[in-house]
């Protein structure tokens, strides 16, 4: 079956979230806020942004550093040009339908597809340096993280997702989960591509290491001046001393630097670096750069995190949006793998065209307001769905055609011309429509 995504004037999808573990920081910005808000802004990309605070659970067990994390992430989304009004911004946690994709992906994923995963193996061949037992200190969320990674991606069909080259493995494994799928029960995922800035994909720490909240190296991306400025000094370098040249191989302010200049900026950087220039000046010059970008955006970021109610709202908004699309998506799915509405016979168990006057049926009619309206009924006469009013009977018509040919597509492309109804309605009139787009389809043969 076709998604929204499969037709050729649907816009290109991004998809990006941020682990609400901790407090932002500038490999956060440099490596996905920054690269997917300015993605954000062209006409022709639809933009999602997540706060995955579900992910945050596998490692933090702190409630209120999640809560707190959530308000960081969300007001830095926001400080950092994120209209949205233009995006579906939402917390991963009002979106019930990516845990239920979650398991209906577990399904199908290989357990020795999931051994392969960085994050697991990283902390198995730290226990095996230790001596210990291979899964010690290894829950059931972090052998599971590339599967709910895999279900924020595909429950909005993402073509491209910012990520640092370090995650592509995540977004190949998604890949996988959403072949499997489609081999089994039929086309209705996206297949999801990685979208990389190669020259700041990942960013060194404090202590050179990539920059994170695992490392506790990071430099927080709104932190006072002052304390930036202290921050940056504490950046670890070489021993070598003023006069003597240096190597931009491998060093911390060099890159970081790169990140946030312009290509003349950082070339005379690197003639300095060959002329000796001191790590004093050196790391001046990266807090000059660094806060001439940040101190504007700064000053709103501190406006937003004094209004947490407004952030809430802001949130609650997106979900709702988001919802207009991951419900009737998820009811396709749930339909395609059998948890079905056993008082409506399956299409293709040969029984089909029997009792053909019982069948879900549309109803079209005009209003007194003059506008043109449908509304889908159940074989019993039950309505499942109604539409908002179309200016004139052929847009009406239309939406009905898209209905019955493509149900699942057209659910997601008519949400805003639908009013809204309950998971279990939903459930329903997918069901029927699939009916309905069995009846054409057995018509036309």
């Amino acid at each position: 079956m076709a998604n929204p995504t499969d037709t050729p004037a649907a816009p290109t999808r991004y998809l990006t979230g941020i682990t609400t573990s901790g407090t932002p920081h500038l490999g956060n910005y440099v490596g996905s806020v920054r690269h997917s808000v300015r993605f954000s802004r062209q006409d022709d990309v639809q933009s999602f942004y997540f706060l995955a605070d579900f992910h945050a659970l596998i490692k933090v067990d702190e409630p209120a550093r999640i809560q707190r994390s959530t308000l960081e992430i969300a007001v830095t989304w926001l400080a950092c040009g994120l209209d949205p009004d233009k995006v579906t911004f939402y917390r991963q946690s009002d979106i019930p339908e990516i845990p239920e994709l979650t398991w209906f992906l577990t399904c199908v994923s290989g357990k020795g597809m999931l051994n392969r995963a960085h994050a697991y193996k990283a902390q198995v061949d730290k226990n095996a340096a230790r001596g210990e037992d291979p899964d010690a200190d290894v829950n059931a969320g972090l052998f599971m993280y590339p599967v709910l990674m895999g279900a924020d991606i595909l429950m909005f069909n993402a073509h491209y997702v910012p990520v640092g080259r370090d995650q592509v493995q995540h977004i190949e494994m998604a890949r996988d989960m959403a072949q499997h799928f489609n081999h089994l029960y039929g086309d209705h995922f996206t297949l999801p591509e990685a979208a990389i800035d190669d020259m700041v994909a990942t960013l060194p720490g404090l202590d050179g290491r990539k920059m994170s909240k695992s490392y506790d190296n990071t430099i927080p991306l709104f932190a006072p001046k002052a304390r930036l400025q202290k921050l940056i000094s504490s950046i670890v370098t070489d021993s070598k001393v003023p006069g003597e040249p240096k190597e931009t191989e491998g060093s911390a302010i060099f890159e970081i630097y790169r990140a946030f200049a312009d290509s003349e900026e950082t070339e005379t950087l690197r003639r300095a670096y060959d002329d000796g220039i001191g790590w004093g000046d050196a790391k001046q010059l990266l807090f000059e750069r660094i806060d001439r970008e940040i101190a504007p955006m700064r000053k709103h970021y501190e406006a937003l995190l004094a209004d947490p109610a407004r952030i809430e709202l802001i949130l609650r908004t997106g979900a709702e949006k988001a919802r207009a699309l991951s419900q009737p998506f998820m009811a396709e799915l749930r339909h395609a793998v059998g948890l079905r509405n056993l008082a409506v016979r399956d299409s293709n168990d040969g029984r089909a065209k029997a009792n053909k006057a019982a069948r879900p049926s549309f109803k079209q009619y005009r209003e007194a307001d003059n506008l043109f309206y449908f509304k889908l009924l159940d074989a019993d006469g039950k309505q499942l769905l109604q539409s908002r009013g179309f200016a004139t009977p052929q847009e009406a018509g239309s939406a009905i055609g898209s209905l019955r040919r493509q149900p699942g597509a057209a659910l997601a492309a008519l949400a805003e011309q639908l009013e809204p109804v309950d998971d279990e309605t939903m459930r329903s009139a997918t069901a029927a429509l699939e009916v309905l787009s069995a009846d054409a389809a057995s018509e036309k043969s």
